[in-house]
């Protein structure tokens, strides 16, 4: 039994055969273009919600420090006050001070550690995006070649 190509299909794969490879190679490129412009707005589309939820997150943060502050100063004034009872005001001071300076480098060093294994935000959606993208030109510009 032979199987006869439907009229439009044939007609297809013959004006396919009659371009130009100029012409192929322009319409890749077009299509490319419009890719990479595609990717670059999904990029700035999503670095543009990463930022406003940071944004967000930071300033209600800064707001808490701002009361954690306060609340702090206020804690050390009792403490100082509380040990002064048992010494002179200026050695509570000092050691109140030395106790808040190690609590101070112990959360410095966690959070450094902490910022690096986290590492720099990167639009990832686009990026993975992008390389598909290039794996697919790569294929057509191989398969236009044949």
């Amino acid at each position: 039994m032979t199987v006869t190509p439907e009229p439009g299909i044939q007609r297809a794969s013959e004006e396919t055969k009659n371009e130009s490879m100029g012409q192929l190679f322009s319409e890749l490129t077009n299509d490319v273009s419009t890719l990479f412009r595609q990717e670059v707005a999904l990029a700035k589309a999503e670095l543009s919600v990463k930022a406003k939820e940071t944004g967000k997150g930071a300033g209600l943060l800064g707001g808490a420090g701002v009361a954690g502050h306060v609340a702090l100063l206020a804690f050390t004034a009792f403490l100082i006050a509380l040990l002064s009872e048992w010494m002179d005001v200026w050695v509570a001071a000092l050691i109140v001070t030395v106790l808040w300076a190690i609590v101070a480098a112990i959360l410095a060093q966690k959070g450094r550690s902490r910022l690096k294994e986290a590492g720099p935000p990167v639009p990832q959606q686009a990026i993975d995006s992008t390389k598909e993208d290039v794996q697919w030109a790569k294929t057509q510009i191989k398969s236009e070649k044949r």
